[in-house]
């Protein structure tokens, strides 16, 4: 496939609910508005989603997921072809998704080239898996035959954040749907046209009404409906862990349904004073920076071996001052704006507390221009651990460089955190890496390399960094119920 160009002012095709296969206005009238990052201008109004349409919502998902619905009685292979299609139909529109993702989130038109295709082979994979899901029989103890039997969950909802709107949806959807159930996809309110436009896919290639919905709308009102839901079976949400603990809190006081959440992170990369510096600074900035530092897992805390410190700060605060900030649609551009001005302020009131707290800032710092949210790459050195930088989840493209001594030290400062979701060391001693690998709390470790995510590898975090795990194998088990099944073996006659 050869790279798309750029649609520059896509149309907004779609601003409607998706229910029952159908756009739909939502039940009050009620709209919010979507907003241009680059300009801070609104794009469009979208229909807003409340309690009312929640629970109808709801209850057509729960009437699709029946014993004897046409999804229930679908062969798992079909389903299956279903997601194929889906993924060829995001494939052949590639450059229209993409473009409508730069226009509603800001990123570069590049790397949102890149979420779809990313997407697209997520979709893929687990239409692989859709006719693979099945138990095991069990040699018991007894005259008995045991079997379990590997049953969808039921309803779920599925809250997807801002800063990967495509590919999230996807991540939700597509293991959901494999196994069998019924899901209903909240995005996020500042980026709600993918997914809306996604759910007229979804219509296009043939999944039945009720199995698929999407309810743009804010997460204390439509969010928070969804988790309180007697009848949803399950939550899966991709946020702040601020967010999560609500989530948790609410699954729990309703009727305990099942909750997998992906959450925060402050992850750390390790660099021993035996790589080559200029492309372990390179290594180090794309770990933090990429998607304007707006990533879950974004390698922010910098270790630095001493030995290198100094040339590794100079190199970075070269990069940094080198990294062209602006219009997303140009194909030099490598960070846009930040998502909407609430993120904005933050980040740049965090760039404020560590000036204050004694960081050294090497590049950035501040602003650019005076419309829409831009900010500099930003890179500090001389950076504590109990500074507030080093400690809080930025979400911006901002760079904290810390140094260390010795292997043993950068595996505890490492672990000094609330969070566990991804970690890296750089090193050509494999003993020092393995070191590492084995001492270092997170769920996912690279070693010489950093956000090598792939579909058939899991992804998920360790304490406050959520629960359960997404992508291959291990995504399928959050969708799956095990039923075992013991069936009494008659007696021979005598």
């Amino acid at each position: 496939m050869s790279f798309p160009e750029p649609i520059r002012e896509p149309e907004v095709k779609f601003t409607q609910l998706f229910i029952n296969n159908e756009f739909v206005n939502s039940t009050s009238g009620k709209t919010f508005p979507t907003v241009n990052p680059c300009t801070g201008k609104t794009i469009v109004q979208v229909q807003e989603a409340d309690k009312e349409d929640v629970d109808k919502t709801v209850a057509l998902a729960k009437e699709a997921f029946k014993l004897g619905s046409p999804w229930r009685r679908m062969d798992a292979s079909r389903r299956g072809a279903l997601l194929f299609k889906l993924a060829d139909l995001m494939e052949k529109n590639i450059a229209y998704i993409a473009s409508l993702e730069v226009l509603d989130n800001g990123k570069p038109f590049t790397a949102a080239v890149g979420d779809v295709m990313f997407s697209i082979q997520v979709m893929r994979y687990y239409a692989g898996w859709a006719d693979k899901i099945h138990g095991k029989t069990i040699p018991i103890n007894g005259d008995f035959m045991c079997y379990t039997r590997h049953e969808p969950v039921g309803v779920c909802a599925q809250i997807i954040p801002w800063n990967y709107p495509v590919a999230m949806f996807t991540w939700k959807l597509a293991p959901a749907t494999a196994a069998g159930n019924v899901v209903i996809i909240k995005p996020a309110e500042q980026t709600p046209l993918t997914a809306i436009y996604l759910a007229s896919l979804v219509k296009e290639v043939g999944f039945p009404p009720g199995v698929v919905a999407v309810l743009p709308g804010y997460g204390p009102t439509t969010g928070a409906a969804l988790t309180a839901h007697p009848d949803v079976d399950k939550v899966a949400f991709t946020g702040s862990t601020e967010v999560g603990k609500i989530i948790m809190k609410a699954s729990g006081d309703s009727n305990l349904k099942r909750t997998t959440l992906e959450l925060g992170g402050k992850s750390p990369a390790i660099f021993l004073d035996d790589v080559d510096v200029d492309k372990a600074a390179a290594e180090a900035q794309e770990a933090c920076m990429t998607n304007m530092g707006q990533c879950c897992v974004a390698g922010t805390r910098t270790f630095v071996q001493e030995k290198i410190y100094d040339e590794f700060v100079k190199k970075t605060a070269e990069l940094a001052n080198k990294r062209k900030v602006g219009d997303p649609f140009a194909a030099d551009t490598i960070n846009g704006p930040q998502i909407d001005d609430e993120q904005f302020n933050k980040i740049l009131g965090l760039i404020k507390k560590g000036k204050s707290e004694g960081a050294k800032v090497e590049a950035g710092g501040d602003r650019i221009g005076d419309c829409g949210y831009f900010i500099q790459p930003t890179v500090f050195s001389n950076v504590t651990d109990d500074m507030t930088i080093a400690r809080e989840e930025i979400f911006g493209p901002v760079q904290q460089l810390l140094k260390f001594s010795s292997v043993e030290e950068a595996i505890e400062r490492a672990n000094s955190t609330t969070y566990g979701l991804g970690a890296a060391v750089f090193t050509k001693d494999i003993d020092k890496a393995m070191t590492f690998v084995n001492g270092v709390r997170a769920g996912t470790v690279w070693v010489n390399c950093y956000n090598a995510v792939t579909p058939q590898a899991p992804f998920g975090g360790f304490k406050m960094s959520g629960i359960g795990r997404e992508l291959g194998e291990y995504g399928l088990q959050q969708y799956v119920e095990v039923k075992n099944v013991v069936i009494k073996i008659p007696a021979k006659n005598s």
